[in-house]
């Protein structure tokens, strides 16, 4: 089961890590049209689209990355006080009950929406540059079907919590400042 829940998370870290490159072109594509704009007088017709695009993939993409790294946002004023035990049969009853039907009707609807798009080979509508959006639109069923398997591997490491009592450690690929001060402190 642990290879298993590892390899699920080794595959949505490199998706995030890929998809986190858009944070770059969107740096590059702000500066672009900003210096265009103010500088020259010139703006684009197709900058503002392209960064729609690509803040919306970050955001579509980073979802299940954030979710295998357990950092998602979490109201846990009682929760981290629990037992890795109870905090498990808490999260497995939260996935069962909203994350996986949530995910599935973003799969579900997600998929109809991108295959509507591809009929229709949809442009964007509220540019003078009517730039493609059907390949974007194909992220969302994509982003609902990668947090369905992040899910699963949850679920499998809350199995394992309640067997044990204790988290399996997850795969790291970034930390938190506050982790890293906490961790150069006790070193010194």
């Amino acid at each position: 089961m642990i290879p298993i829940i590892h390899a699920i998370e080794s595959f949505n870290i490199w998706i995030g890590r890929a998809f986190g490159w858009c944070i770059l072109i969107l740096t590059f594509s702000v500066a672009y049209e900003v210096f265009m704009r103010y500088v020259l007088n010139a703006p684009t017709v197709w900058v503002f689209d392209m960064m729609v695009q690509m803040y919306g993939a970050l955001f579509l993409m980073a979802g299940p990355y954030a979710l295998a790294q357990d950092t998602h946002v979490r109201a846990d004023v009682i929760y981290r006080f629990l037992p890795p035990r109870n905090q498990a049969k808490l999260d497995m009853a939260l996935y069962i009950l909203f994350f996986f039907p949530g995910m599935f009707a973003l799969m579900w609807f997600g998929w109809e929406i991108a295959m509507d798009s591809w009929r229709y080979k949809e442009v964007s509508w509220n540019s003078p540059a009517r730039i493609q959006i059907y390949y974007f639109k194909t992220l969302i069923p994509l982003a609902g079907g990668l947090f369905i398997v992040q899910g699963i591997a949850e679920c499998m490491r809350c199995y394992l919590a309640m067997k044990t009592n204790k988290w399996l450690p997850r795969l790291e690929d970034s930390r938190e400042t506050e982790d890293l001060l906490k961790q150069q402190a006790t070193e010194a």
